[in-house]
């Protein structure tokens, strides 16, 4: 033996023997008991119990050849490590809108106590904001989930009939109740039927895309139709409901159409399409950013009518306009319900019709509002729609997200 040598001998486990490394790699080269090495000796001897009696005989060369190898081993470990924590990082960036329900509710708080937090963000805002939304919807989808949607012809049709049918009947019929009953006057009760005659809103794209992904561009695509239409339905619903036309300025609805649904989400078709790469950089920070902008959109409008919230009438017509758009929200859900009974995806449909009947422009309504009516009362349900439309939609993005996702962590099969 080499004088040089270092002798030592260890008794391990039979199992933990050949899961150490040098076990394996000893298994591997002979099956046999006894195993010599290049420089030194080593010797493996059966024991009678279910122990391994390992003997090693290794020179001081030998030694010093094993330390890259636990060099390599610590830098792989290191590498897990640095890998694992930047998956929970990233996990953590794309889980961001699973708090959005909480953050609105935040937002509505801090815009009622200090409303210059969110006064700066003016209406000139507001557009490029819901820009920014669609662009992130359309980062996760591709031309083909669009050319799907547009074969669901049916689908669109009664979500149109939610927006256009339904809403307005419900809308006449609170409108009528805020006189008859509560006692309002007639101008309040023309703000409530304003309100549902336009179209749908675009936070109910993003309200879908939140709670059914694959339903986001179906919802755009009722979204884009019901906003193209409203140009001619909305002036005769206003006619028929209120008995006054009101005009829409057709370029502008053309021009608004563009900048906040079809410029974004080509924007993101194309870069998911042509830059894969530059899209999968920057989609984990998409969820964080949308969280913060829907904040700005839903604390901005509460900040800036704050005055019509706390005005005489404003608990009356709070109560009326939550009782209005809960009644579409389900109205939108049972009428999918009943159509899509025996449709795979039913339960998933009935969700993204009732964000497209119960969510809509409200902002719409309140421009219509200040720029034809000379009585400021008219625009009072539109500002306190815009804030109860958002908080009722995310507060159900919230309550249908996690019913989602009890059932099936308990193994539940649903027809989603």
């Amino acid at each position: 033996m080499n004088p040089n040598a270092i002798a030592f001998k260890w008794a391990l486990p039979f199992s933990a023997a050949f899961h150490r490394p040098s076990a394996l790699l000893i298994h591997r080269r002979s099956g046999c008991c006894s195993v010599p090495f290049h420089a030194a000796s080593s010797t493996v001897m059966w024991s009678k119990g279910s122990r391994v009696l390992v003997t090693r005989c290794i020179s001081a060369k030998t030694t010093d050849s094993f330390e890259p190898d636990r060099t390599r081993e610590d830098a792989f470990v290191l590498a897990q490590e640095v890998e694992r924590k930047d998956i929970d990082v990233l996990k953590i960036l794309r889980g961001a809108n699973s708090i959005i329900p909480h953050v609105v509710l935040a937002s509505t708080v801090l815009a009622l106590v200090y409303p210059p937090s969110f006064t700066w963000f003016t209406n000139r805002y507001y557009a490029p904001a819901l820009g920014f939304l669609m662009f992130a919807v359309g980062v996760n989808s591709s031309p083909k989930d669009f050319i799907e949607a547009i074969k669901r012809p049916d689908v669109i049709a009664v979500g149109y009939v939610g927006q256009f049918i339904i809403k307005p009947l419900l809308g006449y019929i609170f409108g009528t109740i805020s006189v008859s009953t509560f006692d309002l006057p007639t101008s309040l009760g023309a703000g409530i039927m304003l309100v549902s005659c336009v179209s749908g809103a675009q936070l109910s794209n993003y309200a879908t895309f939140l709670t059914d992904p694959p339903m986001a561009p179906l919802s755009i695509v009722m979204t884009s139709l019901s906003t193209a239409t409203a140009v001619f339905v909305t002036p005769m619903l206003s006619l028929l409901l209120i008995g006054k036309k009101l005009p829409v300025d057709v370029k502008g609805m053309m021009s608004s159409i563009m900048q906040i649904v079809v410029a974004p989400i080509a924007a993101g078709l194309l870069l998911n399409r042509f830059f894969p790469r530059f899209c999968s950089a920057i989609q984990p920070f998409l969820p964080p950013l949308s969280v913060f902008v829907t904040a700005l959109c839903v604390g901005s409008p509460l900040a800036m009518n704050i005055g019509a919230i706390i005005s005489p009438f404003g608990i009356a017509i709070v109560l009326l306009i939550f009782g209005f758009h809960a009644a579409s929200f389900m109205s939108g859900y049972s009428l999918t319900g009943m159509v899509f009974q025996k449709s795979a995806d039913v339960k998933a449909l009935q969700r993204t019709i009732s964000f497209e009947t119960g969510m809509q422009s409200s902002l719409l309504a309140l421009a219509l509002a200040n720029k034809f009516f000379q009585d400021p009362l008219v625009g009072v349900p539109a500002a306190i729609s815009v804030v109860l439309m958002s908080l009722m939609g995310f507060a159900l993005v919230m309550i249908w997200s996690k019913r989602k996702q009890q059932m099936h962590f308990h193994g539940i099969s649903i027809r989603n």
